[in-house]
């Protein structure tokens, strides 16, 4: 995917950046490297998600994160947003689960429309909270069947 307009704000800030980045054509959020097993089950449940495609995973020093995609034209995405969202940061007023799921880009002078650039993230900083516990979370408050479409079908 080529960038669009990869420096298209020419200040000072942008040709330091220029020289930084070097050879920069294409940006990527897929996983390059083979998946750590301990994200196969939330990596699979996020594909059977309406909308949403899993990209990558990386634990850290002081947990892990999943990197997603949510099709900004599917009927579904804004509720799948809301889903997630609702399980990840606010499930409980009393006992929060230690996740964040949050919307990010690359920065500015690299970004282009939402269909190409914007992403989603679930972040843990706690090392015991492992991801099949964010997907069971997830499992146990989202319609089921996951893939179903009719399930997630609102009768208002």
């Amino acid at each position: 995917m080529k960038l669009p307009h990869l420096f298209s704000k020419q200040n000072k800030k942008a040709a330091s950046e220029t020289t930084v980045l070097g050879d920069v054509v294409e940006y990527s959020n897929a996983q390059t490297e083979p998946l750590n097993p301990i994200f196969q089950t939330l990596s699979d449940f996020i594909g059977k998600t309406p909308a949403a495609k899993f990209l990558s995973a990386e634990t850290t020093e002081q947990g892990w994160w999943v990197r997603m995609e949510i099709d900004i034209h599917h009927n579904l995405a804004w509720q799948v947003v809301q889903e997630y969202g609702y399980v990840l940061n606010n499930v409980s007023f009393t006992e929060k689960l230690p996740t964040v799921f949050k919307p990010t880009s690359p920065p500015p002078y690299m970004n282009g429309g939402p269909e190409d650039f914007l992403t989603w993230i679930i972040e843990c900083h706690v090392n015991d909270f492992r991801p099949e516990l964010a997907k069971e979370w997830l499992e146990g408050r989202l319609p089921r069947p996951i893939g179903d479409l009719t399930e997630w079908e609102h009768s208002d």
